[in-house]
C-alpha cells in the first residue's frame, strides 16, 4: 500500500464527509483493487453494545465510494462518484472494531475506467464485507464525467 496514497484519500474523506471523522475511519489498505477499512466500536455501538446499524451502513457505503474514488484518479480522470443503489445483510452482531474489506475485480476495474474515459460514464458494482462476514453490502456505483474546457 502507498502510505501517501492512503492519506490522501483519508484526509479527502475526513475533509468532505465529516462523519468519517466522528465514526473513527480509517484506511488500513489501499490499492486499485481492493481496499480495507477499520472504524473501532465505541463511537458506533448502539443500545445493545453491538455495531449501530446506522453506522455500520455508512461505513460500508463510505468503502465502496473510496475504492471508486481511488480507482478514477489513479486514471487521471475527473468524475463525480455517487453510489446508485445499495443493499444489506446484517447477519450476526459486531461486537468488535468493525473491519470492512471491498474489492473490484481487474476486468471490472478495467471495463469501468475504459467507459468512464471512452463515454463520460460508467458503473460497477461492489461487495463490501463487514465483520468476520457479519456483514454484506451489494453497492452499484456511478460516475460522470467533469468537462474540463
Amino acid at each position: 500500500m502507498s502510505e501517501s496514497k492512503a492519506a490522501t484519500l483519508q484526509a479527502k474523506i475526513n475533509q468532505t464527509i465529516p462523519l468519517s471523522r466522528a465514526m473513527g475511519y480509517q484506511i488500513l489498505e489501499l490499492d486499485s483493487r481492493h481496499i480495507v477499512v477499520e472504524a473501532p466500536l465505541k463511537p458506533n455501538v448502539n443500545i445493545h453494545g453491538s455495531g449501530f446499524a446506522g453506522s455500520i451502513y455508512s461505513l460500508g457505503a463510505l468503502i465502496a465510494w473510496a475504492l471508486g474514488s481511488y480507482i478514477v484518479d489513479q486514471a487521471g480522470l475527473d468524475a463525480e462518484l455517487v453510489i446508485t443503489e445499495a443493499s444489506i445483510r446484517y447477519r450476526t452482531p459486531i461486537r468488535e472494531s468493525i473491519h470492512c474489506f471491498c474489492r473490484v475485480s481487474e476486468d471490472d476495474r478495467q471495463h469501468f475506467v475504459a467507459k468512464l474515459h471512452d463515454q463520460g460514464k460508467a458503473r460497477f458494482a461492489v461487495e463490501v464485507k463487514i465483520g468476520k462476514r457479519a456483514v454484506l453490502m451489494q453497492a452499484t456505483l456511478h460516475a460522470t464525467r467533469i468537462k474540463i474546457e
